[in-house]
């Protein structure tokens, strides 16, 4: 395991009701209000045992610096779709990347930018 891991992140927004529900209707998390906290939490998003992996680059296209959360689904053009009905917003639409997975960048409704990843399958082509 890598040393001093990723282990948690926070969104700040507008409306954390309405983003909440989103996150909620799109990828289907358990998220739960923290009364001692006072804001929601969203436990255990990667698999037990699971890596969360990270990068660094250099801007290319992005003018500001930034942090994207990839969330995993397994079909990423569903997903988009979805993000649209529920009131986000597709910044870049799926595209394959050189490895064979799909990507997809997205704003959830107060604006702010996730990603999705669909690993390359890894079941035969019929």
């Amino acid at each position: 395991m890598q040393k001093n891991p990723v282990v948690f992140w926070e969104l700040a927004t507008h409306d954390m009701e309405k983003t909440v529900e989103f996150f909620r209707e799109v990828f289907e998390w358990k998220i739960e209000f923290n009364d001692r906290l006072g804001f929601y939490i969203i436990p255990e998003t990667t698999l037990q045992n699971e890596a969360l992996d990270g990068g660094i680059f250099t801007l290319k296209r992005a003018k500001l610096p930034f942090l994207t959360v990839f969330i995993q689904v397994e079909d990423i053009e569903e997903k988009a779709k979805l993000i649209q009905e529920k009131g986000g917003f597709i910044v870049d639409q799926p595209s394959e990347i050189p490895s064979g997975s799909k990507i997809c960048l997205f704003n959830e409704p107060s604006g702010v930018t996730f990603a999705m990843l669909q690993p390359k399958s890894t079941q035969p082509l019929e």
